[in-house]
This record gives structure tokens, sequence and C-alpha cells, in this order.
């Protein structure tokens, strides 16, 4: 797999998963169906947000490691 298409990729799970989040934010304060259920649907939200938190920041992670080498990478064929 190239660099680029692993960039895509991450790029496409931090998507996903701050898209997650939003959903797990918005079915936990506006959905009253969700509220209806109960404990159930207190935890359906809150699944949402892990899982979306669980995609998001370790890929950030990777993307900044990434692109920073990347950087280090141009710098030092600039200085030679």
């Amino acid at each position: 797999m190239t660099n680029q298409r692993l960039i895509t990729l991450l790029k496409i799970c931090i998507g996903l998963g701050l898209c997650l989040i939003t959903l797990g934010i918005y079915l936990h304060n506006f959905n009253e169906s969700v509220e209806a259920i109960g404990v159930k649907g207190i935890i359906i939200s809150a699944v949402c947000v892990a899982v979306g938190m669980a995609l998001s920041l370790p890929t950030k992670m990777y993307l900044t490691f990434l692109l920073v080498k990347r950087e280090a990478d141009k710098q030092s064929s600039v200085e030679h």
C-alpha cells in the first residue's frame, strides 16, 4: 500500500470517527426515542462516541507522524 493510499484511508477513518462522535452526541442530547429506551439508549450513544474516538484519535496521531516524517524528508533533501 502506498503512502498516499494509506493517508487517504486514515483520513476516511478520521471522518468516520468524527461522524460517529457527532451521532452519539445527537442521540444522547436530542433524540427522544433513545431517551425513552432508558439505560440501553445511553449505552447506544456511549458506544457511538467510544467507537468514534477509537477511530479518530489513533489515526490522527499516525497521520501526524507520517506528515512530520514527510516534512523532515523534504528538509533533508533540500539541504543535500
